[in-house]
């Protein structure tokens, strides 16, 4: 064992030296990680980004583009032949044709390569000719991120903190319940550990479908091919006065350290380790649609993804990541084409206060953050109406059903964001059960049909200023 993991160590180094004479010397890779919780759209982002860098016309914002520098956009096949490919195609289609709808969702890590041909500028422009730039979008699902809050747990402190957490969440009632009346230090049953695994997942995906953010462990929601696997197979228990070896206390221990040894450590030493710039996408209304609760949660999950961007601060992470560092973050609410472009700035104030604790670890790490408002893919249009002897501004587009089906067009008004942020968070923290002074609403949007002209991508909303921040220096 000690022989294979030095021998995969040396084999890794070589390979990192090679990759980077190659990037410094040849043709540059910036390797962008989009990631963000469930409804955040993280595949609406990355196809709608793509499509807009292959055709050019709606990204002034990103330098490079504007000044006519981008002579040319194409797809490659991805370097990595162990990921999936992102289905950028099939995602084009859904966004895009005649009924347009939704794509599905992120359910696997998957990559995707464009290479840009770009002509230097500067001084350099009149010495050299235009040179190739890759770039490399990971796209990982936000709920398995979740899970490198695990690393630092023992299955007593994971399992006490989970429990007090349901505590307050009537969707956790009934495995709370189970959970209470088990003893842990009973002989191991596996069907008694599989109840209790089953009870586990489906009051987190009661949690997640409730607008809550810390469900862990990811892979239970989205188990992929470990699905009935013991690695899945174990639940947050009280933990009782003794814990004789072959209890069921002592296999839900042994299966929690197996999950980080075994699942979360290559998810980020496979994956999340050679990301340069990344992307956190954050559904910011929807959390402030569902109240104060979600809105603190949101922050603390968040605040817990980014510790993987504190080299120095976890040695264990350290290590994990070989010392590379994120150059560049940007935290990103989005659907800002749900409300009246006259709001972005407090909806953009609020994703900068929301995330402040998490930004302060990045930043510490020597990153560079952004906090800014953005909609991928333009689903509304925007129209001012009277009302009560005033006026109000309201975004119009087809609703969506609850079916997925669309629905009747409409024109909608959310409610006013404060520009104090500090009305939202500050109940948010307190543990205010609803909003004392507003009622903020959400509602879902089909994709507009698209008509698009000759060297247009789709309609967006600061896409390509969250380009620039990106990696429009590299360009």
């Amino acid at each position: 064992m000690v022989i294979s993991s030095i021998a995969d160590g040396l084999t890794r180094g070589i390979e990192g030296v090679s990759d980077s004479i190659s990037e410094t010397f040849f043709e540059p890779v910036i390797r962008l990680g989009v990631t963000g919780l469930s409804r955040a759209g993280k595949t609406v982002f990355i196809t709608s980004l793509v499509a807009n860098l292959m055709d050019r016309g709606r990204m002034p914002g990103l330098v490079a583009a504007g000044d006519g520098r981008i002579s040319a956009a194409f797809l490659q096949p991805q370097p990595d032949d162990t990921v999936p490919r992102f289905d950028y195609e099939t995602h084009l289609g859904a966004l895009t044709g005649a009924t347009p709808h939704w794509p599905e969702s992120t359910r696997a890590v998957s990559e995707l390569r464009l290479s840009l041909r770009v002509r230097p500028s500067g001084l350099l422009s009149g010495f050299s000719g235009p040179r190739t730039v890759h770039l490399d979008i990971v796209d990982y699902p936000g709920e398995w991120l979740l899970d490198l809050g695990l690393m630092d747990k023992d299955f007593a402190t994971w399992s006490a903190e989970m429990l007090t957490r349901l505590e307050g969440r009537g969707e956790g009632a009934e495995y709370l319940a189970l959970a209470k009346e088990t003893d842990g230090a009973a002989a191991l049953e596996e069907p008694k550990a599989q109840a209790l695994a089953r009870a586990y997942t489906a009051y987190l995906t009661e949690a997640r479908d409730a607008g809550y953010s810390d469900c862990t462990p990811g892979r239970f929601l989205l188990p992929g091919d470990l699905e009935g696997s013991p690695v899945l197979t174990f639940a947050p228990l009280p933990k009782p006065d003794s814990t004789p070896r072959k209890s069921l206390w002592r296999e839900m221990e042994r299966r929690f350290e197996a999950y980080k040894s075994r699942v979360v450590t290559p998810f980020f030493r496979d994956h999340f380790a050679r990301i340069d710039r990344q992307v956190v996408l954050v559904d910011v209304l929807g959390a402030i649609h569902r109240g104060p609760a979600a809105v603190e949660d949101m922050r603390q999950a968040m605040a817990d993804i980014l510790g993987a961007f504190r080299p120095g601060r976890n040695a264990f992470l350290s290590r994990l990541l070989r010392g590379r560092r994120v150059e560049k973050i940007l935290f990103a609410a989005t659907k800002a084409d749900h409300l009246h472009h006259t709001q972005h700035g407090a909806l953009a104030g609020i994703m900068s206060a929301l995330m402040r604790e998490a930004r302060d670890r990045a930043d510490f790490a020597g990153a560079e953050t952004r906090a800014m408002a953005i909609a991928a893919l333009r689903a509304t249009t925007e129209e001012t109406r009277p009302h009560e002897g005033g006026s109000v501004d309201c975004v119009r587009g087809t609703l969506l059903n609850e079916d997925g089906s669309r629905g009747k067009q409409a024109a909608f008004y959310p409610g006013a964001l404060p520009d104090d942020p500090a009305r939202l968070l500050t109940p948010a923290r307190q543990g205010a059960e609803k909003w004392l002074d507003a009622d903020y609403q959400v509602m879902r949007f089909a994709p507009a049909p698209l008509t698009l002209r000759p060297g247009d991508g789709p309609p967006h909303i600061r896409l390509d200023r969250a380009a620039q921040f990106l990696f429009g220096d590299r360009l």
